[in-house]
């Protein structure tokens, strides 16, 4: 008899989760559901998007509109980033419009023929990227950075919707009704009804106060234009030899302003969520992406905060929903192009003012000045780069801020003075821990944490801080002879490190002196090893823990210093002469 299905339980999405990822398996009629209403809003923002940028770029305006199809689909399905909206941006179509300007008139065949030969071109490098597995670089992109950038690119989604909503001429009373209408439904939908697809229903309900404004008191308002071609034309872009050596240059600049800008929003997007995020699969994406608008008369294309940003606030959950707006918006190019005419640019630039609010962490913003002053001037920095500068470009300077600003901590590695806290109880064990300044030390062995590497960058700060231990204090007592050097944290040492540590030990190597390690790390111990600095430092100088080591080096100590000393830190001064009788 045979088994009902049930008894044959099948995973969801094995074979799809494989190929596109593990957000296959998470499908079902509730992400199907959100996925659709924010597709909606996705679609509609990209249409008059995808046309202001086509103009930006000097081609027809249709091929903005393409680049909200093919592109987006592929993107979605096969990068990395579950949210992130692939599509034409304002950077790349000013970049492409410049570089194409001194090699044929704008709108000429030629200029067309280039314009896709360019983003054949970018397509494949971002392959390239991909299949080098070069894209782990952008991990260097810290969260200080994505803090800064994208604070800074909020700022100017607010900027631009301002500037449109000003710009935007006709009935100046109407176009702040309706784009109050659509700002106040999202904010409240937002703060009472959090589920709801608020950004949708404000849209709608501005588009439909400003029909009933146009009827009854002949407002005037600036709509979505309707596009003039239907479906996109798919055929191979036509290559000439000569494109190569004309066009390699300015390929690999959209190159870097493409993965940059696609990787800097899809990492802040993931941070914002919380899912993980493969840099080399979004290269395969985006170059695939690419290669697939040159193929559909499309611009070249990468991440779009201005429609990513929406398209989370409006509910999307999978990236199935950047394919249903793409196929959206196909359906609109070819089917319902005129209907856009109602929809107002005041209600979309609303929208973007409420979505740019939403993208300030202050909280963030808050917890960073708290905590790390230095790493808040980074993301300061970046965010008025990013006001400043092209978004890349940006991108760049602030990992670079944040790289120096590594770079100096190394530099400058903590050397902490170590001892034992007095037991809170009789009887019990005390605990090692950093001393206050003036606590009681022992005036011949010092305990010295080191933490962080000892490289060249880092050579001049230690070596100063070994130097002063070795001088009389400001009282002009004499400095301790003995060095404990807790090693645990020291990671690793460079060549200039180990001529740093051999100094010392020279330094130290006098009768009645000594320097002397605890826990150092294992491929520590192997340079040390191999350059011959373990046997010059001798035996009975590696401690695996405290206090074997302080058992060790104080029976070493002078006893006629012991005899004298009043701090008696350890529990083995016990024993040393002017010792209390037990």
């Amino acid at each position: 008899m045979p088994k009902s299905p049930a008894a044959h339980p099948v995973k969801p999405g094995r074979i799809g989760a494989r190929w596109l990822g593990p957000w296959v398996a998470e499908v079902n009629g509730a992400t199907l559901r959100a996925d659709a209403l924010a597709a909606v809003l996705a679609a509609v923002l990209a249409v008059p998007q995808g046309i202001a940028f086509a103009a930006l770029a000097g081609v027809p305006p249709a091929w903005g509109l393409y680049a909200s199809i093919l592109p987006t689909a592929v993107a979605a399905l096969l990068g990395a980033s579950r949210l992130m909206i692939t599509g034409p941006t304002n950077a790349l179509s000013l970049a492409l419009s410049a570089g194409l300007a001194p090699l044929a008139v704008a709108g000429s065949p030629e200029y067309l023929r280039l314009a896709l030969a360019l983003t054949l071109f970018v397509g494949v490098i971002q392959l390239a990227v991909w299949a080098l597995r070069l894209g782990a670089v952008t991990h260097f992109i810290s969260p200080t950075v994505l803090l800064g950038f994208t604070s800074g690119a909020a700022l100017l989604i607010a900027l631009h919707a301002a500037q449109a909503w000003r710009q935007e001429a006709g009935d100046a009373r109407a176009t702040l009704l309706v784009g109050a209408l659509a700002l106040g439904l999202a904010a409240a939908a937002r703060r009472w009804w959090p589920r709801a697809p608020g950004l949708l229903l404000a849209l709608g309900a501005a588009t439909l106060l400003a029909a009933i404004g146009a009827w009854q008191w002949g407002w005037q308002l600036a709509t979505v234009a309707a596009p003039a071609e239907a479906w996109p034309p798919l055929a191979w872009p036509a290559l000439q030899w000569q494109d190569l050596p004309r066009l390699a240059t300015l390929a690999l600049a959209l190159t870097l302003v493409a993965l940059g800008q696609s990787i800097a929003i899809a990492k802040a997007l993931a941070a914002r969520t919380g899912q993980a995020f493969d840099v080399n699969r979004e290269c395969l994406g985006q170059g695939l992406a690419n290669v697939a608008g040159a193929c559909s008369s499309a611009l070249v294309s990468c991440g779009s905060l201005n429609r990513s940003a929406p398209h989370i606030e409006a509910g999307a959950r999978t990236p199935l929903a950047a394919v249903m707006a793409a196929v959206l918006v196909l359906l609109l190019v070819g089917w319902a192009g005129a209907a856009l005419a109602w929809v107002p640019m005041a209600a979309i630039d609303a929208l973007l003012l409420l979505v740019a609010w939403s993208l300030v962490d202050l909280g963030q913003w808050r917890e960073l000045w708290r905590v790390d002053r230095r790493e808040a001037g980074v993301a300061a920095g970046t965010l008025v780069a990013t006001l400043a500068l092209p978004l890349e470009v940006a991108v760049l300077a602030g990992v670079a801020a944040s790289l120096v600003l590594y770079l100096h901590r190394t530099a400058h590695p903590a050397l902490r003075s170590m001892g034992f806290a007095a037991a809170p109880l009789p009887g019990s064990e005390r605990r090692f821990v950093v001393l206050e300044p003036g606590a009681p030390e022992c005036p011949q062995l010092k305990l010295l944490r080191m933490e962080g590497p000892v490289w060249y960058g880092a050579e001049a700060h230690v070596a100063e801080t070994l130097r002063q231990l070795r001088e009389p204090d400001a009282n002009g007592a004499s400095p301790p002879s003995h060095l404990l050097v807790m090693g645990k944290s020291m990671n690793f040492i460079d060549p200039a490190g180990a001529a740093l540590w051999e100094r010392e030990r020279a330094l130290r190597s006098q009768p009645g002196q000594g320097l002397y390690f605890h826990r150092p790390r294992p491929e520590v111990l192997v340079a040390w090893e191999r350059s011959g600095f373990l046997q010059r430092l001798g035996p009975g100088h590696i401690f695996p823990d405290k206090r074997s080591a302080i058992a060790a080096i104080v029976p070493q100590l002078d006893p006629a210093v012991c005899a004298h000393c009043r701090a008696r830190v350890f529990e083995e001064c016990g024993a040393q002469p002017g010792a209390a009788p037990g």
